[in-house]
């Protein structure tokens, strides 16, 4: 028997409560408030959020929020190789630089906040949570272009730069954002709640000393279940996720096997990046994870 019933999977793939949705609301607005207040990079930023919050696969009694404060007055860029800045006219490079930017979201933040309630990090601005509000990461990023043939053919996301190394970090949360949404519709809404109960079950796994691997994130069990195919969330007319889950961790255990070259091809939720490459997790560390939670489950009594 499982260890755990159809019922209580279902309660782990609900999203956060109506009280801790309301927190994660409030973050977001005191930080639009905190900025609307003062005068920032001109008015060139947009905020928004991303991560579980902004593409509702938070759970419960485990919700933040990633607040994304970028700029809009310049960007940065990568053209292919062979190619010149002049054949994509940029040749008016920005005096405002993104170490200026995040010092000046930072300065705001202490401003509003104050100092003790914020904490500046290696890629973010941390606001420390209270009775109102949840714990805030602010992302300062700028925009980025990654261009194609042509000068008007490009994909564009964000970049930030790590404070400790410089390390610059690309993402692409708005396409990530509207790719799980379709997905999300594309299987009954079955994809958002699995992601769900996959990031409960990793969470009890670690809690009860049952299984820790630092290099498992929310962030890669949402993009390897944007992988998982689409026809596999309809095994179950009546949704038994224990039988999903049984599909699930099978195949993901069977993919990323020594022979297999599969895992190669799985993307980002965005779409617009790889998954296996460029990121501290690998193949091992996925194919022990699902070997560890297919034991955790008890399917094999």
């Amino acid at each position: 028997m499982a260890r755990f019933t159809n019922e209580q999977l279902t309660a782990m793939a609900r999203p956060a409560s109506e009280t801790e949705e309301q927190k994660l609301e409030n973050a977001e607005n005191a930080v639009k408030n905190a900025l609307a207040n003062y005068t920032l990079a001109s008015g060139n930023y947009e905020v928004f959020g991303q991560g579980s919050y902004a593409n509702n696969t938070n759970i419960r009694n485990n919700s933040d929020i990633d607040i994304n404060v970028c700029y809009t007055g310049g960007f940065y860029y990568k053209i292919p190789e062979g190619k010149t800045r002049e054949e994509y006219g940029l040749t008016n490079p920005s005096t405002y630089s993104y170490t200026q930017f995040k010092n000046d979201v930072e300065r705001i933040l202490v401003s509003h906040f104050g100092r003790n309630n914020v904490v500046r990090k290696n890629k973010c601005i941390h606001i420390k949570e209270n009775t109102y509000r949840v714990e805030i990461d602010v992302v300062p990023t700028w925009k980025y272009r990654r261009y194609g043939d042509y000068h008007y053919h490009y994909d564009e996301g964000v970049i930030l730069y790590a404070d400790n190394d410089g390390k610059e970090i690309i993402n692409f949360p708005k396409q990530h954002l509207k790719n799980g949404v379709l997905k999300n519709n594309d299987t009954s809404r079955r994809f958002k709640r699995l992601v769900r109960i996959v990031k409960n079950l990793h969470i009890r796994m670690k809690d009860e000393g049952y299984y820790n691997n630092a290099n498992i994130t929310s962030f890669l069990l949402e993009c390897l279940t944007y992988n998982y195919p689409n026809s596999n969330f309809h095994i179950a007319q009546e949704c038994d996720w224990n039988q999903i889950l049984r599909e699930y961790i099978y195949y993901f255990w069977s993919k990323t096997k020594e022979d297999s070259q599969d895992w190669t091809k799985w993307v980002e939720v965005s779409e617009c990046l790889y998954l296996m490459f460029g990121h501290k997790w690998s193949r091992q560390d996925i194919n022990s994870f699902m070997y560890n939670l297919w034991n955790y489950l008890e399917y094999n009594k």
